[in-house]
């Protein structure tokens, strides 16, 4: 580390301490495995300020209870560690899933408290070829026989990145539960399934029944929100 990197490293590392937080400590370890600026966007403002405002609303739709979640596009993992770390949640495990195999070492550093007690597990695949009905994706049974049961809610906060979110949500068996975040964020090359409004939004995802909807203003754009059955 040069003296800056240790400087910050020194930083989290009292932050640590003082709120007595694994989850400081593991962003500390990971980012100083993983000196990447992507780890540094995954965490910023925009990203940490709309996955609680996802948490949040998830507590009130939910109640807390989630059991096991699937985060599609899940990248480095943050947001399973957030609701993992949050005490106001009932979470059986998480599945990050992102199809890009760089991104699990570092999902599995920053959430290494919860991959020590099994409750977190990354799994590198194409989210349009999951069975989200219940294939192999949760991994080994305690028995050694693969379980069979899909998961109770399904996470993507990046629709905006989805050319082809038709084929991925048809995917979704009808009555999961599902929470879903896109934008209006057209300027940015990789956006390519964005909204202008949330209506557009619920238009394009048909919920059969709208726990929670809305939008959040931030600095360029607004994202949008959906949380419901499928």
């Amino acid at each position: 580390m040069d003296n800056e990197d240790g400087l910050y490293g020194d930083i989290l590392k009292g932050l640590a301490v003082y709120f007595d937080s694994a989850f400081v400590s593991d962003i500390r370890e990971t980012a100083r495995r993983f000196p990447r600026r992507e780890l540094g966007y995954a965490l910023n403002h925009n990203q940490t300020a709309s996955k609680t405002w996802l948490m949040d609303a998830l507590h009130g739709a939910t109640g807390g209870r989630v059991g096991t979640v699937c985060i599609v596009g899940g990248w480095y993992g943050v947001l399973g560690a957030m609701l993992l770390h949050d005490r106001r949640f009932d979470v059986e495990r998480v599945l990050n899933v992102d199809i890009d195999p760089s991104c699990a070492p570092v999902a599995e550093s920053l959430n290494r408290t919860h991959v020590a007690d099994g409750k977190f597990r990354c799994l590198t695949a194409d989210m349009y070829e999951l069975d989200y009905r219940g294939t192999d994706w949760q991994g080994q049974g305690e028995d050694g026989g693969r379980r069979s049961a899909g998961p109770d809610l399904i996470i993507n906060t990046a629709c905006e990145h989805l050319a082809r979110f038709g084929e991925w949500y048809g995917r979704i068996p009808e009555g999961m539960l599902v929470a879903l975040q896109s934008n209006d964020f057209f300027d940015y090359r990789d956006h390519v399934n964005c909204v202008p409004t949330l209506a557009a939004f619920k238009d394009r995802a048909p919920m059969a029944e709208v726990l929670f909807e809305g939008d959040l203003k931030l600095k360029k754009y607004t994202r949008f929100m959906l949380i419901g059955r499928r």
